[in-house]
């Protein structure tokens, strides 16, 4: 079974679009979807509601609890998870119908020992740091990578339960970047992997970053990359010449975010 993470905020336009995303998968097994209805001050319930009385057939919670913050609504979401595997899915986006059983099968075969794998979203497409070699099927994601460039769109993201048993659970006093930061955590004791496929539609397709949402704060954006930063060299998962060479490299980034944002 997996249990499919999806935290609600003022989703009234798109939650069931995501959810009918999930009922047309082509993987044949169940799913266990855990909502979390984070304090919406819109028709996000109700509309959440009328769903379940017209689908039955999917099983779905949905738990109502005042505003907290994403992480706080995914972690209480996996607390109570009971899927094999865990599956993020934000409120406004989608999978296509092939993203569960393609990247199931990477998770369920021995060969490629994979515990977490994401995929591509929107127009995404494979950049420096990240390479697949001409016999590879996956690209490998590490530590280092991923202070170098995220990768992994969160409603991307799929893994094993052992996850939550040796990594924990999202930093909730962090709004920013905080998707990266568990990736960061998970990469320590864990084999991840991008599957170089697109596989979700996010935010309709649009351009997020620097757009909408709480990526377009991008000073607070920087926060959470550099506070990221800052903690891999705190728990000594890199040393004091990395931790600068990243942090360099994240500051002349943030330098060049307002132009990229307007391209």
């Amino acid at each position: 079974m997996i249990s499919v993470i999806i935290p609600v905020y003022n989703a009234e336009k798109s939650i069931e679009k995501s959810l009918i995303s999930i009922k047309n998968q082509t993987w044949k097994g169940e799913f266990d979807i855990i909502l979390v209805n984070d304090g919406s001050n819109d028709q996000s319930k109700n509309v959440i509601e009328t769903y379940l009385e017209k689908n039955p057939d999917q099983n779905i919670i949905l738990i109502n609890q005042e505003n907290g913050g994403v992480s706080k609504a995914r972690n209480v979401a996996m607390k109570i998870a009971k899927g094999e595997y865990i599956a993020l899915l934000d409120s406004d986006d989608e999978w296509l119908p092939e993203k569960t059983e393609n990247q199931v099968k990477f998770l369920e075969n021995e060969n490629y020992n994979v515990d977490f794998i994401t995929s591509f979203w929107n127009d995404e497409n494979l950049t420096f740091p990240y390479n697949l070699l001409p016999q590879d099927k996956l690209v490998k994601i590490t530590l280092k990578k991923l202070l170098f460039k995220i990768t992994g769109q969160t409603s991307t993201a799929i893994f094993k339960r052992k996850v939550l048993d040796n990594t924990g659970f999202f930093d909730e006093n962090q709004k920013y970047s905080e998707d990266a930061n568990y990736w960061m955590r998970i990469s320590e004791k864990n084999e991840m992997y991008l599957l170089p496929e697109k596989l979700v539609i996010a935010g309709d397709g649009k351009k997020s970053f620097g757009i909408s949402g709480l990526s377009a704060n991008l000073k607070e954006m920087e926060n959470g990359i550099q506070k990221n930063i800052l903690e891999m060299y705190q728990t000594n998962r890199i040393n004091l010449p990395e931790y600068l060479f990243y942090f360099v490299i994240s500051k002349l980034k943030y330098a060049v975010r307002p132009l990229r944002a307007k391209l």
